[in-house]
């Protein structure tokens, strides 16, 4: 087939519109569980602090009638802290663009702020998860945060050779020490349950990675130790593997896949020991016209609180492929 002579088609014509979708389409990841999950309160100072204690062993508790009572020695309080850490970013936009109509959004600085939101809040989930000391910081030095690495010392497993927990006698103020990694398994992971169970911890939540994730699903006793076939899923067929809640004598966790938390780190975490102190919430500010543009800048001032971190605990130096 041809076309018939002197045809005037499509590719000969001017001033055909353009056809481009008024969206943009972005499938970023964005979750923030861990920081999502914290309850937040109020800091006051830039150094947050907290206290934490703990009861005496038991023992043998038997007196004679009459008997004199004398008074046992009793410890004090451990006083603990964080600094708050700083995020901040900004974007600035000539001011030429209130002019042009474009596709996907109407104003470029508010689709501009609203990512940089959503990447701020990643920022902070791996700072949170980070094996970091705390930093004072000074005129020209930043402040940051301690990470998680930094305070759980007390129900870890498979730290690898030359690997060491923090040090020191103040909690955030050093980092614990990366060991050659091994294998992450399910032995590792109930032996740190049951060690948090006997400090008294009540873990809920489990943090790891899709590699980790992966690892998990193969721990026997799960009801994904094996795929099923034929389940009834929405009335239709279904091949099921997934890992939702893992039951052990030490208490029951969920697994939430984490892309912001170290790959060879699997946290198991008693939620409602750990916080946020947030000295500035988030805030979205224009800042001083410098020209013929406009700057905004989007900041919040937060640090980790861990309230008592033996109610939580850490798989460490696992392999990460």
């Amino acid at each position: 087939m041809a076309q018939p002579s002197n045809t005037f088609d499509s590719y000969d014509a001017k001033g055909i519109r353009e056809d481009l979708e008024n969206v943009i389409y972005d499938i970023s990841p964005e979750e923030t569980p861990f920081y999502s999950s914290l309850k937040k309160v109020k800091a006051s100072n830039t150094y947050h602090e907290w206290q934490t204690d703990s009861l005496r062993a038991s023992a043998a508790n038997a007196h004679i009638e009459g008997d004199a009572t004398t008074a046992e020695a009793r410890t004090a309080t451990v006083r603990l802290g964080n600094y708050t850490q700083i995020f901040k970013n900004a974007t600035v936009i000539p001011d030429t663009d209130e002019g042009l109509d474009k596709a996907g959004r109407s104003a470029e600085m508010a689709y501009q702020v609203l990512k940089i939101a959503k990447e701020q809040k990643l920022d902070i989930e791996k700072a949170l998860f980070d094996n970091n000391a705390y930093v004072a910081g000074n005129a020209t030095t930043a402040r940051e945060l301690a990470g998680c690495g930094a305070y759980v010392t007390t129900n870890t497993a498979n730290v690898g050779t030359n690997g060491a927990e923090p040090t020191g006698s103040v909690p955030g103020a050093t980092a614990r020490t990366d060991g050659t990694a091994t294998v992450f398994a399910q032995a590792d992971f109930d032996t740190v349950m049951q060690s948090i169970w006997e400090e008294g911890g009540k873990p809920d939540t489990v943090y790891l990675s899709a590699f980790q994730m992966n690892k998990a699903l193969g721990f026997t006793g799960m009801n994904n130790q094996r795929s099923t076939i034929g389940a009834a899923v929405g009335g239709t067929n279904a091949v099921v593997n997934a890992v939702d809640v893992y039951v052990t004598p030490w208490g029951t966790v969920d697994f939430v896949p984490s892309r912001e938390n170290r790959g060879r780190d699997v946290w198991i975490m008693q939620s409602d020991m750990w916080a946020c102190g947030v000295l500035r919430p988030t805030k979205n500010t224009e800042l001083a016209k410098t020209g013929d543009n406009t700057t905004r800048q989007v900041l919040t001032e937060l640090t980790l609180i861990s309230k008592n971190e033996k109610a939580s605990g850490l798989v460490a130096d696992c392999t990460t492929s």
